[in-house]
């Protein structure tokens, strides 16, 4: 019996919409990595993109637990000496927060050539409103 791959022509691609607020921070992002791989699906191919697309909205209701609220923090280096920049959680979330979500779900995929394909399959919007209504997304149920 020969191992089944899907054909490029074959994955259908679904829209998901999830709603962030309430949610703890690094569940969401494990759920909606999964969704974005396509590990939730029977014909999961670690080497092709077979995952759907996934719209978050309301990230700026999202929470943390413990205290990762004031002690979180988000580093980057510019590449010059002395140019490591640092950022916590709570100055993030004030100013940016669709790349609090970005972060932690970007850190939840495999580092190879996928996770650029990944991340663009992966919409993130502050408030409730989004423009992909056309794709007519289904709401993802996520653990509790």
């Amino acid at each position: 019996m020969s191992t089944y791959f899907p054909k490029a022509g074959e994955i259908q691609k679904k829209w998901f919409v999830v709603d962030a607020s309430g949610q703890v921070l690094g569940r969401l992002a494990t759920e909606v990595a999964k969704v974005l791989t396509g590990k939730s699906k029977p014909v999961y191919t670690p080497y092709e993109d077979v995952g759907d697309f996934v719209v978050v909205v309301n990230a700026e209701k999202i929470s943390v637990t413990g205290s990762k609220e004031s002690d979180k923090v988000y580093r980057r280096h510019t590449g010059y000496p002395g140019g490591l920049k640092t950022i916590s959680y709570s100055d993030l979330q004030k100013k940016n927060p669709e790349k609090v979500i970005l972060e932690a779900v970007s850190g939840m995929l495999p580092k190879n050539k996928l996770r650029s394909v990944y991340l663009k399959k992966l919409k993130i919007y502050a408030g409730t409103d989004h423009p992909h209504q056309a794709q007519q997304p289904e709401p993802l149920s996520l653990r509790s």
